[in-house]
């Protein structure tokens, strides 16, 4: 039925004229866990539109853009973010005068037939016979590449086994606590930081021109095997001494080829062995470097086995 003239203007001025409602999203864009749907946004007398703040919680005032648009809180705005990059690059830099982040990624480029190489060749040094580390445009290749590169893949992954080891061998004799765990576990990284420690305090007094730094001396430290204790668990304490009589012989070989071309390395270039009160001091750090592997790996492992 068609209202009449009167009935068509009392309803124009009994309410607005209709508008078209633009949505801010779509529905199924929408905060999955949203419960309700936001009516707030509905026009009505006296009401404003509402401007949703990208990345904000909730909605912010009609001032929000003047706001935006005021010369001086954009010259706050770029400043505080220019502020922000110079604090980044700051950390950066002191994070890399540390802990050099960029170069562990060498420590880290290595595959499958790198690691079962290098697992061969610490458990078989003998044959081995060329120990020197290739290199490309003074750059060392990396550890996927060149098997007598060091790497830390392994000797992280020697740590978390010899934890698991450690936690199963308690568990066997029933002394397994979750402290005892964690006592195992730092008194394993702390042996290993006095360790590094003592070589390059030893190094510094011998005044001994190498390129080896601190992380090769972690990577070359963390080679110590573990094979012992499991072969403890498995044969007892026959097994355990034999398989680790010979994981010692073997470290000790591999330690010292590998560090006399670094330690040793001015007179490894001469071809000759020079005598002198330097280089004896440098032999015997050498040896004294591959000696302390094997007494690091008793001491690590013998309490484990019963």
């Amino acid at each position: 039925m068609q209202p009449g003239p009167g009935g068509g203007a009392a309803a124009g001025n009994a309410r607005h004229p209709m508008k078209r409602r633009v949505p801010l999203s779509e529905p199924s864009l929408g905060d999955p866990h949203q419960l309700f749907h936001d009516t707030s946004s509905a026009h009505g007398p006296g009401s404003y539109v509402a401007h949703r703040v990208p990345g904000g919680l909730g909605y912010s005032s009609p001032l929000q853009p003047g706001f935006l648009d005021d010369p001086m809180s954009n010259m706050a705005v770029a400043y505080g973010s220019s502020l922000a990059a110079h604090g980044k690059e700051l950390v950066d830099k002191n994070i890399d005068r540390f802990i050099p982040v960029t170069k562990l990624k060498y420590y880290f480029a290595v595959d499958t037939v790198y690691v079962g190489k290098k697992l061969g060749l610490l458990v078989f040094p003998y044959l081995h016979q060329d120990w020197e580390v290739q290199y490309q445009q003074d750059m060392p290749v990396a550890p996927r590449f060149d098997i007598n590169a060091p790497d830390l893949y392994i000797p992280a992954m020697a740590f978390i086994t010899y934890i698991l080891v450690a936690g199963l061998a308690l568990g066997t004799q029933d002394r397994f606590s979750p402290d005892l765990l964690g006592l195992q576990a730092s008194s394993a990284l702390a042996w290993l930081t006095v360790e590094v420690l003592a070589i390059l305090l030893s190094l510094y007094l011998v005044t001994v021109n190498t390129d080896l730094t601190t992380i090769d001396l972690l990577a070359f430290s963390g080679y110590k095997m573990i094979g012992g204790v499991v072969t403890g668990l498995l044969f007892g304490k026959t097994g355990y001494y034999v398989v680790l009589s010979w994981c010692c012989v073997a470290i000790f070989v591999f330690m010292i080829r590998t560090l006399r071309l670094k330690i040793l390395s001015e007179v490894a270039a001469e071809g000759v062995l020079v005598r002198g009160a330097r280089n004896q001091l440098r032999m015997y750090l050498t040896m004294a470097i591959a000696a302390a592997q094997p007494l690091f790996m008793y001491w690590l492992t013998f309490h484990l086995v019963r």
